[in-house]
């Protein structure tokens, strides 16, 4: 969108979701719009307050603002980095996209591998944060942060927002107070996010996320709620579906529901479709399960809701109690200990030497953010690090690449930026609590089936692809035995055979299938055209 009265051009991807009330405060200073748009709100807010104009946006958003009379662009990206921005520079020019194959596809780039990000992509089952890619020459704007570049190239950055994960608040440790207050922030990030000239649907899982979002809806009055759930055949003893909880909260709020099951003989195309439509490789097997739920999701809703940033946000995995039990100066080796795929030697002698990186640099990412100020508890620099640094590069990232691939936008209401303060001051036990999200399980008990708010923790289960059933391994096996993979040379041959010999034996230290994350990078990789 061009404004040629203010001399701004802007290119915009995302969604502001306070842009009326934006728009009305921008008319009270004297501006006029001539669109309805909330791409016009952004220039405009540009226009009058400068770069500092997305700390007045709430929202999920990457954008540029090009000055005309100074060729200064201006590159934003909101705060939990839910919409990506992936840029690439040289000496002569500066690009940038929403997808990191967008930049390939205008050639000139340097795709030759990092050796840091291949050490991140190992240790933390395939995620590689901010503001690197797997590729040196593609790099990604960090979330919270805006980058001025001047016309010669020169760029300064600015982070705008981050919360200091220390207790200020009120409520002292009062639970009940904690969790009026979450469920008050919890309603406003649900009602944010209903704005839109089209229905809204729920991706409902039937665990305790998603199914407080419906309820939440159902509770502001939304009738025939459109949900979705899906589900796959079981392999090898293992259930592909949940639809036991999905159903009971469908039945409980009377919803739209549409429930999918995905025959496995459609697991090879989907799985093509799934990594072409990945900007970064991604080694996480539900991805192809979300592709294909929003395959068929964009054929009834264009705008969904979904239960991401959930167990980030208010500590709900496993492994978070094992991490708080360590002192605050011990928190990056607990954090490692943990959650870490393998050790530093581990991994080294699974790649070939050039691309071995010379130090844990894995390691020195966790404790340089660990020592950062703030965070008073070895919990709390861990969700820092999680919700700001990791999160945007794994589950939110697979989300939105997988619903926008088919047009489908996915909003993230446990996203919501003062949610995100809310519950980074709340204290830890209120988190650790119950098994983990002890104030979201609270407000649950009130309003959802006691079945749903005490059951295990479930996954987005594709069998097939967790246990290298046919035809997976015959697509893997074939990739990690063509001549580019061969040429490329990352992984060990030696290992790539024993991976190839006893596909399901070899595992990473929190269980993930070791063949899947070597052959998701090159089947990436080949996908991508990168020779």
């Amino acid at each position: 969108m061009t404004d040629a009265q203010l001399g701004l051009t802007a290119v915009f991807n995302g969604c502001v979701y306070n842009y009326r009330e934006l728009r009305d405060r921008l008319e009270g200073l004297g501006h006029r719009f001539f669109s309805r748009s909330d791409t016009e709100v952004v220039v405009k807010a540009y226009a009058e307050w400068g770069w500092e104009c997305v700390e007045s946006l709430i929202g999920m958003f990457a954008f540029a603002v090009v000055e005309h009379h100074t060729g200064r662009v201006v590159l934003g990206r909101d705060r939990l980095g839910i919409k990506p921005l992936y840029i690439t520079q040289d000496s002569d020019r500066l690009r940038f996209a929403s997808s990191l194959p967008a930049l390939l596809a205008g050639e000139g780039v340097d795709t030759s591998l990092d050796p840091v990000a291949l050490h991140q992509y190992l240790s933390w089952h395939g995620t590689v944060p901010a503001p690197r890619t797997v590729l040196k020459g593609v790099r990604k704007l960090p979330p919270a942060t805006v980058r001025v570049v001047e016309r010669d190239g020169t760029h300064r950055d600015h982070c705008y927002w981050q919360p200091s994960y220390t207790r200020h608040s009120e409520f002292g440790e009062d639970p009940v107070l904690w969790q009026e207050a979450v469920h008050d922030a919890l309603r406003t990030a649900v009602r944010r996010r209903t704005v839109a000239d089209v229905p809204v649907g729920v991706l409902l899982s039937g665990g305790l996320d998603s199914s407080l979002i419906v309820a939440l809806l159902a509770e502001a009055g939304q009738e025939d709620i459109p949900t979705f759930a899906m589900g796959f055949e079981s392999e090898n003893g293992e259930d592909g579906d949940e639809f036991r909880y999905s159903d009971l909260i469908a039945r409980r709020f009377s919803t739209d529901h549409h429930q999918l099951m995905i025959p496995s003989d459609r697991l090879p195309s989907a799985l093509e479709a799934a990594i072409g439509a990945m900007s970064e490789p991604m080694v996480s097997h539900d991805a192809v399960a979300f592709h294909m739920l929003s395959e068929q999701v964009s054929k009834e809703v264009k705008v969904v809701l979904c239960g991401q940033g959930a167990d980030e946000v208010f500590a709900g995995y496993h492994w978070y109690p094992r991490i708080a039990s360590a002192a605050r100066p011990n928190a990056e080796r607990a954090y490692a200990d943990a959650y870490f795929d393998r050790t530093h030697a581990e991994l080294t002698t699974m790649l070939h030497p050039r691309l071995t990186a010379d130090h844990d640099a894995s390691l020195e990412f966790v404790r340089a953010h660990m020592a950062a100020p703030g965070a008073t508890t070895a919990l709390d620099a861990t969700l820092r690090m999680d919700v700001h640094a990791l999160m945007p590069d794994d589950p939110v990232k697979r989300v939105d690449n997988m619903t926008m691939a088919w047009g489908l936008e996915a909003r993230v209401p446990f996203l919501d930026h003062e949610l995100v303060e809310l519950a980074a001051a709340c204290p830890p036990q209120l988190k650790l609590a119950q098994g983990g999200k002890a104030v979201l399980k609270d407000i649950g008990r009130k309003i959802l089936p006691l079945e749903v708010v005490d059951r295990p923790k479930g996954y987005f289960p594709v069998p097939a692809v967790r246990h290298m059933a046919e035809p997976v391994l015959a697509r893997v096996r074939h990739a990690l035995t063509a001549p580019e993979a061969r040429r490329r040379g990352i992984f060990d041959q030696r290992l790539v055979h024993e991976l190839l010999e006893a596909p399901n034996r070899h595992r990473t230290k929190r269980g993930a299938n070791t063949l899947w994350q070597v052959a998701s990078l090159e089947i990436w990789l080949q996908t991508h055209g990168i020779k």
